[in-house]
């Protein structure tokens, strides 16, 4: 700095603080406008870089430039001529004061602070202390983001050695109910039905005999896209615990999907002289029978009036729809029962994988043969005449209609709509059709009969809201239409696409939104161009986060600093695998299990799927 002043205007009440500075190549008068405080920074004969754009006048000048205070004794590489990282501050701390701190820090105590867990190896050829040097003063760009993946994988080390750990214990403490199954039950539904199981399906069920089949209670969780078959999973496995003299619990979040699987276990069931019981809280049972039963309810098997005998196994669908101490409590019926959780939501493997770290996994990817495509359309609310149009045609050759509303009742501040605007404009639309309401407003009874009249296509069109989105199987409905869909996520429009598809019939699910709306018509478009569960999950995983993904229920997941679990997903998967195997969790159940016969009977041995 070779001078500096400071110019007062009085007709303009401010003035113009100058400071000219100079090197080998010449001079530079750096201004700062109306701020007479900069004067008082800086001395003459001090040392500073100044960072702006130049304009050439009579002399040089450079207008409200960055400056770094090279301060005499200080290490000039700590600010400038490098790369230097960006601190969020407080009120009285600076950039400069900060990253004059982190300096220190790093060189006298980085090589003195352990890692969090030294149980599994780093697959980084990182140390901590090359790691935290890299994150606060790299050489290059690449160092930051090497040394916030080690750090990543940090977290998720303790975190996988905190989850496995806990399962670790239970299995060391907890004893399985026997379960010497015969195939004297599961043989004879196989061969009943009217359809072969998938290679999905077969696969899973290989699983889950090899965990019934081990000495520690079976901790499964089943994720299934919609449509792809969970039921009849549950069912085998039930029967399996049934083979052995035990008792079954499936519970379900509504009583509409009770209702459902009670009626199509009962279906398949009834020829084998299996005892079913149903558990609602309209609908409660006093004691369970002396045979093994399968008991088929709602949140009221959690009450004391369900106290079964001899539990072996508990099902709970829509996992994701229960807490965790729910789900014990359920569990504490029995002396450590297997358990099986379903969920049809699809759950990104690496957000999985880390809430529910604790269980097994089992993911079935394959649709059932004989069901017809469905497709998806985003259309503006433009194009209504149209689309009423287009479902009149199809309802009139003998198809249904799903109309979903985001709401019940309509609000006057927005334009959503709802059922209670729309409902009797749709029967004045339709008058030649039979057209229905559901919401959870609705009583139980009436709910009852409104579907039971919908499944036997007394109920042309239903109007519902988002209560439909699990539990609804009518193999005839192939129209889905959805106004405001932007008000639902994307995995619930996935799931709600899921109740048209289930037949033979070709299905078409029509999102509609205000296209001027950029953002939700191009998120709704990933639904239009995809009908994987599991990828669509994965964008509402990038789009809502893990919180509103997972909801209150699942509050207890921690908040990462580093990690991420969409751009560290194979990191998640391969870190839980190599804290499984230090643990010695992969090497259980390695035992000889009885070959579940997937095939005919009457085939060669050979073509058994094991």
């Amino acid at each position: 700095i070779q001078s500096i002043t400071t110019k007062r205007f009085r007709h303009r009440r401010g003035c113009l603080v100058e400071v000219v500075i100079a090197d080998e190549t010449g001079e530079l008068t750096c201004r700062w406008w109306n701020q007479p405080y900069a004067a008082r920074s800086f001395s003459e004969a001090q040392e500073i870089l100044a960072f702006g754009k130049p304009a050439i006048g009579k002399s040089l000048t450079m207008d409200q430039p960055e400056v770094e205070i090279l301060e005499s004794g200080e290490a000039e590489d700590i600010h400038v001529h490098r790369i230097v990282p960006i601190y969020p501050l407080t009120q009285g701390v600076t950039q400069r004061w900060l990253r004059q701190l982190m300096w220190k820090v790093c060189h006298e105590f980085a090589g003195r602070v352990p890692r969090q867990s030294t149980a599994v190896s780093s697959q980084s050829n990182l140390t901590r202390e090359t790691a935290l040097f890299a994150l606060h003063f790299p050489d290059d760009m690449d160092e930051p983001q090497a040394a916030k993946l080690y750090f990543a994988e940090e977290e998720l080390i303790a975190f996988q050695l905190k989850l496995q750990k806990r399962r670790l214990r239970f299995n060391e403490k907890a004893t399985a109910p026997p379960c010497h199954n015969d195939n004297s039950l599961v043989q004879p539904l196989l061969s009943q039905l009217p359809f072969r199981l998938t290679k999905a399906q077969e696969r899973v069920m290989k699983e889950i005999r090899s965990d019934l089949n081990n000495s520690s209670p079976m901790r499964r969780l089943l994720q299934g896209d919609v449509g792809s078959g969970k039921t009849i999973i549950a069912a085998l496995t039930a029967l399996m615990i049934l083979e052995s003299g035990h008792d079954v619990a499936l519970m379900a979040p509504t009583e509409l999907l009770a209702e459902q699987h009670y009626k199509t276990f009962s279906n398949w069931l009834k020829s084998l002289g299996v005892d079913l019981a149903y558990c609602t809280a309209n609908q409660k049972i006093n004691e369970i029978s002396t045979p093994p039963t399968i008991t088929i309810g709602t949140h009221a098997l959690l009450e004391n009036g369900y106290q079964p005998k001899r539990l072996g196994l508990v099902i709970i669908d829509e996992q994701h729809r229960f807490g965790v101490t729910q789900r014990d409590r359920l569990l504490r019926k029995g002396v450590y029962p297997h358990l099986l959780t379903m969920t049809a939501t699809p759950i990104p493997r690496s957000l999985g994988l880390t809430v529910y770290g604790d269980l097994e996994h089992s993911i079935l990817d394959e649709r059932p043969k004989g069901r017809g495509t469905v497709t998806t359309y985003v259309r503006d609310f433009d194009r209504m005449e149209r689309i009423w149009h287009f479902i009149d045609r199809e309802v009139c050759q003998g198809r249904q209609a799903f109309v979903i509303y985001p709401r019940i009742a309509a609000e006057s501040e927005d334009q959503v709509k709802s059922i209670e605007s729309e409902f009797l404009q749709i029967k004045r639309r339709f008058p030649n059709h039979n057209v229905a309401c559901l919401h959870g407003q609705i009583d139980p009874a009436e709910t009852a009969t409104t579907m039971e009249a919908f499944r036997n296509n007394q109920i042309q069109i239903l109007v519902a809201t988002s209560v439909i989105e699990v539990g609804v199987d009518v193999p005839n409905a192939s129209i889905m239409l959805i106004e405001n869909a932007e008000r639902f996520g994307l995995a619930q429009l996935h799931q709600m696409r899921g109740r048209i598809g289930r037949g033979e019939a070709n299905s078409h699910c029509i999102l509609v939104t205000d296209r001027a709306k950029d953002e939700a018509w191009e998120r709704l478009q990933i639904l239009e161009s995809n009908s994987d569960g599991f990828a669509i999950a994965e964008n509402d995983l990038k789009h809502r986060g893990p919180g509103e993904f997972l909801g209150q229920q699942q509050s207890g997941l921690p908040r990462f600093r580093f990690a991420d679990l969409i751009t560290h997903r194979e990191l998640v998967i391969a870190i839980r695998t190599k804290v499984r195997i230090h643990l010695g969790l992969d090497d259980a159940g390695a035992t000889q299990v009885l070959p579940l016969r997937i095939s005919d009977p009457s085939q060669d041995q050979s073509d058994s799927s094991g």
